[in-house]
């Protein structure tokens, strides 16, 4: 990172990268970026590990590169890369009143994502943990409690503060949250707006005895496989696609550095699913028969099951069967099938590399071309189309 000051040989664009690699997020974003400049660079990347809200290196004055793609955290970082004069795009969001395009997850749409996955689960309380004066914290807070309550249910905000991780702030801030999570009616969900705060919801439940997921199920955000394991018991997130986010803004960043005009508005990146790991492994239904069909489905979806099946695993009437689960659920017995085989689907594409062939015989579609039609009908994309926005691709 040495001598900015000495001459060039080479004609490629000089870029900074002022993103931390403390964090899953970070080091996905750099993977899309890096995606992209494998496509249509070569770039010259200048760029140093680091945490999220660290100082900007201290080279970045007075460098002389091309433009800069940046997680704004706060104030002083804004300012800093604004007096380079470069194009600069941020993908953080938090700084808002900034001359700066912003590309950016989808909080709302990510909030969907999890009200959706606990309310499937047939809960009807719902918390959510937020953190104070972070806009895309509270956008995906706001979005959940919105959800719920059009759905017909209420939803208690707890507010994370900020502190110092000293060892009276972090006692204290738990014992806080520990009350907060003792008050809450069960069984309930519970949106945490990311995986690290997600395990401080976790540890609190452990505090007052409070058992996961079988009185309040946790579901974070970003899909921190990291924290996602280390938590006890691990802990079910939302994917983000931050990889797709780096991509975005390096062919935003290109644009600019070409003359292009910024955009009017941020530009948003979808979430790709849920990953459902024990935090949410649970199904709150006090109707022991749909309970029992659901739980069947869960666990034979993908094995070629039809609503016979599941009506003969119950003993019960069809049509009192019927009837009691669209009542509980919102939705048909085949429904419910076709939406636990889709989510395994998306989970074969996320991981794996299997060929979608395999992939509809696996999930219990009798042809790849009806498997397509019905991914495409639910997801409003092709599973091949999905599979390149979840690493990144261009579409």
């Amino acid at each position: 990172m040495a001598r900015h000051k000495t001459a060039r040989s080479d004609n490629r664009p000089h870029i900074a990268l002022i993103v931390e690699t403390s964090l899953a997020s970070g080091r996905r974003i750099l993977q899309g970026i890096a995606r992209y400049v494998r496509e249509f660079g070569p770039w010259a990347i200048y760029h140093e590990p680091r945490d999220l809200g660290a100082t900007p290196p201290i080279w970045l004055k007075n460098w002389r590169g091309n433009g800069i793609i940046v997680r704004l955290q706060n104030r002083r970082i804004a300012d800093m890369v604004l007096q380079t004069g470069l194009p600069v795009v941020d993908v953080l969001g938090v700084v808002r009143d900034a001359d700066i395009p912003l590309v950016h997850v989808n909080d709302a749409a990510i909030a969907r994502l999890a009200a959706e996955h606990l309310l499937e689960r047939g809960f009807t309380h719902f918390g959510c943990c937020v953190v104070n004066r972070v806009n895309w914290s509270q956008q995906r807070c706001n979005a959940f409690v919105r959800i719920v309550t059009v759905m017909g249910y209420q939803c208690s905000v707890y507010h994370i503060r900020k502190h110092n991780r000293n060892d009276a702030s972090w006692e204290q801030a738990q014992d806080r949250l520990s009350r907060w999570v003792e008050s809450l009616p069960k069984p309930a969900g519970i949106l945490v707006v990311n995986d690290s705060q997600g395990q401080q919801v976790l540890e609190a439940c452990w505090r007052v005895g409070v058992l996961v997921p079988e009185a309040l199920a946790v579901i974070g955000v970003d899909n921190d496989e990291t924290i996602c394991e280390v938590c006890d018991p691990t802990l079910s997130s939302v994917i983000t696609n931050h990889a797709r986010v780096g991509y975005e803004a390096a062919r935003l960043l290109n644009q600019l550095m070409q003359g292009s005009p910024a955009p009017k508005e941020p530009i948003y990146t979808n979430p790709i699913g849920v990953v459902i790991r024990r935090s949410t492994d649970v199904l709150a239904i006090e109707d022991e028969d749909v309970a029992k069909a659901v739980r069947f489905i869960h666990q034979h979806a993908c094995s070629g099951i039809g609503v016979e099946d599941v009506i003969g695993h119950v003993l019960v009437s069809r049509t009192s069967l019927k009837q009691r689960f669209r009542a509980v659920l919102g939705r048909s017995i085949h429904d419910e099938i076709v939406v636990q085989r889709i989510k395994r689907v998306q989970q074969l594409l996320v991981k794996t590399n299997m060929p979608l062939k395999e992939i509809a015989r696996k999930t219990g579609f009798p042809t790849q071309e009806y498997f397509g039609v019905v991914f495409k009908t639910k997801m409003g994309k092709s599973p091949g189309q999905y599979r390149k926005d979840v690493n990144g691709e261009p579409k």
